[in-house]
């Protein structure tokens, strides 16, 4: 694809045009947000714009660009994860007005939480890539793919040992799998139940589960 040009990091005269390409992808398609219909597409959703912003400012983040137009993509938002900052999370959480967010992420922290995964992995700091996503008018063409080893090799020359993605759906899934990630944990949709014994994300097929998936550096 010559009219894709990979660019890493994100700079930060693209961050709104990273978070315009999220409102019409990632935030109203990804499995969960989609499930307890946390965004309307195209539109703002606070708490997930200042995540994204958040991570972008850890400058690990990659996108692609097409050329011609300068429209982004695709782009994987990469962060640091520190020892600590899961619980720190969860804290923050109780300030979060938005119940449908408060949902999908107290379910996603307390899963992380009971790993262990900086003692399990004998290290104080993780790269993390927290999204993936490709603009729907680009699918098909490998961007992912080429998104997800691009972070690799940034993750490596920052000096990374473990490699972490939260992924929701069997696309992102499938794109790791590809590069050696393993699936430490998987939780499946249907087992994942409120007090009152009801499923919490009615996900759409084909996503049925969610997988932490790991990969050690060399």
């Amino acid at each position: 694809m010559d009219d894709i040009d990979i660019v890493a990091p994100i700079p930060e005269e693209y961050y709104e045009k990273v978070i315009v390409h999220l409102r019409h992808n990632f935030f109203p398609d990804e499995p969960l947000n989609n499930s307890v219909g946390l965004c309307v597409r195209g539109e703002p959703h606070e708490e997930l714009e200042k995540h994204s912003y958040e991570t972008l400012k850890d400058q690990l983040s990659i996108m692609a660009v097409h050329s011609p137009t300068d429209q982004v993509a695709a782009v994987a938002l990469n962060g640091i994860l520190r020892n600590g900052d899961i619980e720190h999370s969860i804290e923050k959480l109780d300030d979060v007005p938005d119940e449908k967010f408060k949902t999908i992420f107290s379910h996603l922290y307390n899963i992380n939480k009971s790993l262990n995964l900086f003692q399990r992995y004998d290290v104080d700091r993780m790269f993390e890539c927290r999204i993936l996503s490709v603009d729907s008018d680009f699918r098909g063409k490998g961007l992912a793919v080429r998104l997800a080893e691009k972070s690799e090799e940034l993750a490596k020359a920052e000096g990374f040992k473990i490699f972490k993605t939260d992924t929701t759906g069997l696309f992102s899934q499938r794109t790791l799998l590809k590069l050696g990630h393993e699936p430490i944990l998987e939780k499946r949709y249907e087992d994942i139940l409120s007090p009152e014994g009801e499923r919490i994300f009615n996900t759409s097929p084909p996503h049925d589960s969610f997988k932490i998936m790991i990969k050690v550096l060399e």
